[in-house]
């Protein structure tokens, strides 16, 4: 059987790259997954993979695994309260089921 968890996913302006990882780093989360992406939203289009001279137009997705709602919802929480007042972003939460992964199951492993 696998381990349940949940996972958290943020997606926001580059530039924040730095002090999100830092407040997901504090929180006691494993670890995380970053990419640098690009979509259409409320704040207009932001794309990736074309040359520029900075990173203020790019955005990142953050993907962590939380074994409970209680963290993912106090990161989720520090994150926003933080941030998007005056940057874009977009929070949100899926439940997931971890297959492989001793950081996160641990040495017994995830029980598969």
């Amino acid at each position: 059987m696998a381990k349940p968890a949940k996972k958290l996913v943020i997606v926001t302006e580059k530039v924040l790259l730095k002090k999100i990882a830092t407040i997901i780093e504090e929180s006691g989360a494993s670890g995380y997954t970053v990419v640098e992406t690009g979509g259409k939203g409320s704040r207009n289009v932001r794309s990736t993979g074309h040359p520029n001279v900075s990173d203020t137009t790019a955005n990142v997705k953050f993907e962590v695994l939380t074994p409970d709602r209680i963290m993912a919802q106090t990161i989720a929480s520090q994150i926003a309260e933080k941030f998007f007042t005056d940057f874009a972003g977009m929070i949100y939460l899926c439940d997931a089921e971890v297959l492989y992964g001793q950081s996160f199951c641990g040495p017994e492993g995830c029980g598969i």
